[in-house]
């Protein structure tokens, strides 16, 4: 019980990497899926408002999940990078920015979502705008979190790599499960890379979606499943030690 508490413990960082992955993977699916792909209709401006007015409260509770995931973010981005370091701990501390850049970003994107909150509950904008003018600028908000969300899954996809690549090379954590993990960062590149770069994405929208939750979903639920039953195996945490160059080895 000592050892699994331990500030030096690899179970204790596994523990938390993993519980994060699962945790984050349900708040995101619950506001994701469940209530944010339900209430928002494409291209139907009014019924799209006319959803998130008449559920208000499932809308609340998935910015609510959103920044659960947030604060889930930060944790595993941290134990990643103490698990990771004893690989190579300039690449597990890029890995561990490029989520943290990510982070920041889709935070900034949910800000969207609260703006919508408030544009269809405070009198100041009911009253001052249009019912045309109100639901356009609903949709704009969506999709400025749209577009939030994908610059910052390009991040997150740079992110992926590093990691699987720190995975693949640590010799304790399997091989397959860091070309799991580097597919999904790849798979991220790719469709959000595509979602910029292409103007008839559309056409090809289901297409690149199997790229990415595919390998995304089997890589980052693998390696927390993994995390939390197979832990142990990675080696004792050793603290760095100051160099008498003033570096650390």
């Amino acid at each position: 019980m000592e050892r699994a508490i331990n500030g030096n413990s690899p179970i204790f960082y596994a523990r938390i990497v993993g519980g994060g992955l699962v945790l984050m993977a349900l708040f995101a699916l619950y506001a994701n899926f469940f209530v944010i792909e339900r209430l928002i209709i494409p291209g139907n401006a009014a019924a799209t408002v006319a959803n998130i007015t008449a559920n208000d409260l499932s809308f609340r509770l998935a910015i609510a999940s959103f920044v659960i995931v947030l604060v889930l973010d930060v944790i595993v981005s941290w134990g990643l990078y103490v698990l990771l370091k004893q690989v190579n701990q300039n690449l597990a501390l890029l890995a561990a920015l490029f989520r943290l850049v990510y982070t920041a970003i889709f935070t900034a994107a949910i800000f969207n979502f609260v703006s919508v909150l408030q544009l269809l509950s405070k009198d100041i904008y009911l009253g001052a705008l249009e019912t045309s003018q109100l639901n356009a600028q609903v949709m704009l908000l969506i999709d400025a979190f749209k577009n939030g969300w994908m610059i910052g899954l390009v991040f997150f996809g740079v992110h992926l790599l590093l990691i699987g690549y720190l995975a693949f090379k640590s010799r304790f954590i399997p091989a397959f499960l860091g070309i799991l993990v580097m597919l999904a960062g790849l798979g991220y590149l790719i469709d959000n890379s595509a979602k910029i770069l292409l103007a008839n994405y559309a056409e090809y929208e289901t297409v690149f979606i199997l790229i990415v939750a595919v390998p995304g979903a089997i890589g980052e639920l693998a390696l927390a499943i993994w995390l939390l039953t197979r832990g142990k195996k990675i080696p004792e945490i050793k603290p760095l030690k100051p160099s008498y160059e003033g570096g650390v080895h």
